[in-house]
Order: C-alpha cells, then sequence, then structure tokens
C-alpha cells in the first residue's frame, strides 16, 4: 500500500508539473486549451472552467495539455497553436521540461529548508563530527571555530577543507576557539582512497528555515545532477557506458523502498526523476518535446513550417517505437522483480 500511495502522489506530482508548464505558457500566449488532464482512460471527474475542461483520469501514469489548433480542422482559428509565431509555440512546448527542472529546484529547496539545513560556507565552526573520524578521536566539538592549520588563518570553510585535503597522512596543527578560549590540537588526516584528499571527519554548521538560501542551495544541486544525468545520457548513447534504462514498474519498485526510508529521501527520488524526465523530453526523439522543439528549428529555418502530415507520420512511428521499447523495458523489469514462475 505505501508502494501504491507513494507512486502515485510522485508520478502524479511529475507529470502535474509538466503538463502546468505547457499549460501556463499556452495561456499566457493566447492560444486555447481544451483540457488539462491527469492521468490516461476513462474519466473520474471533471469540471469545466470557461473553455478549459479540468479533469482526473483513471491511469495515473502520465496527462496531457490539449491545445487548439492540434486538430487540423482548428488550425485556421484565431487563438490556434499552429497560428502563433514559432517563438511562442517553441516556448509552450519547451515549457514542460522546464517545468521539471524548476519542480528538482524546490523539492531539494524543500529538503534544505525544513531537513539538512544551508551549509554555512562563510563560517569554520564545525557543525558536525563523522562518528569514528580522526576529529573526534583527537577531541575536536561540534560548535568549535577553527582558526588556523599550520598558522594560516581560515577565514571560510572552503578554505579550511582545502588546506585539509592537501594533508592526507601528515601531521597538522589546528588552532580553535571553544567558550572564548584558543586552543591547539594535532590531528593526522586520513587519505581518502578514491581520491587521495586528506579527511578528518567534520561538517560544517548548517542552517535551517531560511527560504532564499535553500532555494539557492536547491538550484546549485539541480544544476549538479543535470551535469551529471546528461554527461551519463551522452555515455550511453555514445556506447561508452552500457545502457541501464528502468522503466515504471522499475521505478515503482525503487519509490515504493525509498518512501520506507523516510519523506525527504523519496522528496530526493522524485527531484532526481524529475531531472531524468525534463532531460528525455528535450531529446529530439520523434513524440517527445525535444522532437517537435527540432522541428519548430527547422521551421524557423527554412521559412515554412514542415508538411504537417510528414511530421504527424514521424510522430507516430516514433510515438509506437517507444511503446513498443516500453513494452520491452516492462518485461524486463518483471523478470528482475522475479513476477514470472
Amino acid at each position: 500500500m505505501v508502494t501504491f500511495v507513494a507512486s502515485v502522489v510522485i508520478f502524479g506530482l511529475l507529470i502535474f508539473a509538466h503538463e502546468l508548464g505547457h499549460f501556463v505558457v499556452a495561456k499566457r500566449v493566447g492560444i486555447g486549451v481544451h483540457e488539462f488532464a491527469i492521468g490516461f482512460g476513462p474519466r473520474l471527474f471533471g469540471r469545466q472552467v470557461g473553455e478549459t475542461s479540468y479533469s482526473l483520469r483513471v491511469f495515473p501514469l502520465g496527462g496531457f495539455v490539449r491545445l487548439r489548433g492540434e486538430d487540423p480542422d482548428e488550425a485556421h482559428e484565431e487563438d490556434s497553436f499552429q497560428r502563433k509565431p514559432v517563438w511562442k509555440r517553441f516556448m509552450v512546448i519547451a515549457s514542460g521540461p522546464l517545468m521539471n527542472f524548476v519542480l528538482a529546484v524546490l523539492l531539494f529547496a524543500a529538503i534544505y529548508f525544513a531537513y539538512l539545513g544551508v551549509p554555512l560556507y562563510r563560517s569554520t565552526a564545525i557543525g558536525e563530527l563523522i562518528p569514528g573520524g580522526r576529529a573526534e578521536a583527537v577531541g575536536l566539538l561540534p560548535g568549535d571555530r577553527i582558526l588556523t592549520i599550520d598558522g594560516n588563518a581560515v577565514a571560510d570553510w572552503h578554505t579550511l577543507v582545502a588546506q585539509i585535503n592537501a594533508n592526507p597522512e601528515r601531521e597538522i596543527i589546528i588552532e580553535y576557539q571553544r567558550d572564548g578560549r584558543v586552543q591547539t590540537v594535532t590531528v593526522v588526516p586520513r587519505r581518502d582512497p578514491q581520491s587521495g584528499i586528506g579527511l578528518i571527519g567534520i561538517a560544517p554548521q548548517s542552517q535551517k528555515y531560511a527560504v532564499l538560501p535553500s532555494l539557492r542551495a536547491g538550484l546549485f544541486h539541480t544544476l549538479w545532477f543535470v551535469r551529471f544525468l546528461g554527461a551519463s545520457i551522452v555515455q550511453m548513447v555514445t556506447g561508452r557506458a552500457a545502457p541501464d534504462v528502468v522503466g515504471p514498474l522499475g521505478i515503482i519498485q525503487i519509490v515504493g523502498e525509498v518512501a520506507r526510508t523516510g519523506v525527504f529521501n523519496l522528496l530526493s527520488l522524485a527531484a532526481i526523476i524529475s531531472i531524468n524526465l525534463g532531460l528525455i523530453n528535450l531529446l529530439p526523439i520523434p513524440a517527445l518535446d525535444g522532437s517537435r522543439l527540432m522541428f519548430l528549428v527547422v521551421e524557423a529555418v527554412r521559412g515554412r513550417p514542415v508538411d504537417p502530415r510528414k511530421e504527424s507520420f514521424i510522430h507516430f512511428v516514433g510515438f509506437t517505437v517507444l511503446i513498443l521499447l516500453m513494452i520491452l523495458i516492462a518485461y524486463r523489469d518483471l523478470v528482475r522483480l522475479e513476477i514470472f514462475f
């Protein structure tokens, strides 16, 4: 039951954010919206507000925004998608993936705001000791403010860490202040086997419930994941890394496992999935947003649109291939989860 509820909430949130991006920008640039739906299949319930019908459907793993002009019979209408300039249509299509990145920023920011706190890198006060670390072994305590390392003044956390990192397995003298008294201690940083840098097992102080710093930390965290996941996708596409693809069933299993470890871990997973969704949708794959953006770029360069029938055929073929690929991935997930006898 936990897996089901968590999966519905996570998928619903990701889809809602994505489609909300399309919806809001379409409204802003004057494109009519027939329907804003979360889910696929028969309606559970819906409501008509002005020109737009808002609905929730039976199967929550999806959603759509139906714009005026997607039907060829409506292409001539003033608020039709097809009647708008290329840049406005580009904004409408791009806004879906971009909203997935915005959602990731907000989710990471919520974690920093209410759980982790924002690291105070301008301070040199110790916020936390890693159990079993060498700082703990020599008697350093949370709240100690480090003043110098080997006689060199440290003004912020980054300078402090750089000095420690540069001295693996070499004795250093740390001068620190505790309760107004200046004291010294000698410690030998442990060499990290992977990076080779020196570590003593300390973390900076952090501040909870800080709105702007949390948003800034959420933005940096999102940008880091965008670069990391983007590089991973490039490596898989170019064959430098083996494809490691998980389908909806595999994701549901992961969501269920993570949900049992705590709500903040679940929020972090949701942010990572949202970034993945945004990146994949920007790829020039037929039937995805990236492909539609590519056709708009071609139209802008040529000065005229691609034949709608040809574009529709390409999207149809791409959609069919995606469905077949999803079925294959779902089968692999079922085999991996040992569903079959």
